[in-house]
């Protein structure tokens, strides 16, 4: 007698997988945190709100590890493991990068749920990107950009939206490839 393996289950591999990608991603958005500044700001004085288009970086975390892990709520996983591990080392936000964590890792479940936990493509990542980066600079602008003008939320949420796709989407995409290719992946 066979037992059907439920798709949707996760398994002891895929949460220390997980944990792995969030852990280190949370270490690669504390070092973001630093060096985004000299980084961005230049992009955001030649155009106000074109500094989003760095922003993409910040939602790796939930994006590689839904690619990695292909399981229901590995991006919420992913990204709120890596913006707790940010807040921990230290960060600027303090414990709105929890709440950021949150809503990015929503933002890029929703499109994985949509596909129905089945469609792990550059198109997926792209759409996944996108959305997370949504989310986030919904929060941004409201946030901090209240009373901005509307050409700067356009070209903010613009900027933010190809950060997302290109940076966490098509990034995470040929991270995954990388490891994949380098067999760190392998069962």
């Amino acid at each position: 007698m066979t037992t059907a393996v439920n798709r949707f289950a996760w398994r002891p591999r895929d949460i220390v997988l997980a944990s792995v990608v969030g852990v280190v991603s949370g270490g690669i958005f504390a070092l973001w945190n630093i060096v985004n500044v000299p980084i961005l700001e230049p992009l955001g004085a030649l155009l106000p709100g074109f500094q989003a288009l760095g922003h993409g970086v910040w939602l790796l975390g939930g994006l590689l590890t839904a690619l990695i892990v292909r399981r229901p709520g590995a991006a919420l996983y992913g990204e709120v493991l890596a913006a707790t591990v940010s807040a921990l080392i230290g960060t600027q936000w303090g414990v709105m990068t929890l709440v950021y964590g949150v809503v990015q890792g929503l933002g890029a479940e929703i499109v994985f749920a949509l596909f129905a936990y089945r469609v792990w493509n550059a198109a997926a990542a792209i759409a996944a990107g996108a959305l997370s980066a949504v989310a986030m600079a919904t929060l941004d602008l409201t946030l901090y950009y209240a009373g901005a003008g509307t050409a700067f939320f356009t070209i903010y949420a613009v900027s933010s939206v190809v950060s997302g796709a290109v940076i966490a989407g098509l990034g995470s995409v040929g991270i995954r490839r990388g490891l994949v290719r380098a067999g760190a992946l392998r069962a």
